[in-house]
């Protein structure tokens, strides 16, 4: 039986960061001081995230999108490479 574990990331919330992370491989990026947390990933799409959102002053929680593939790409990451093995991804 494979191990699902190596195939799962991590989308967190950090002040006004957000962390992404991926077995021994982590990426971060500004996010709105607004930010809470995130309270759940609802679909993944190969770098594409749509997440539910707590904001401050917010009366609900708010619908998000992430596209983490610019973002590698900033960083001089191969986004195919990186994301390519992911199954799932979960609010740490």
């Amino acid at each position: 039986m494979e191990d699902e574990g190596k195939y799962r990331a991590t989308l967190a919330c950090d002040g006004r960061y957000t962390s992404f992370t991926f077995g021994d491989r982590a990426i971060r990026f500004r996010t709105s001081r607004a930010l809470l947390r995130y309270i759940e990933v609802k679909e993944w799409d190969k770098g594409y995230l749509v997440v539910t959102a707590e904001y401050d002053g917010a009366a609900a929680p708010v619908e998000e999108y992430i596209d983490l593939v610019p973002i590698l790409q900033d960083l001089y990451y191969d986004p195919q490479a990186f994301l390519g093995p992911i199954r799932e991804v979960l609010v740490a």
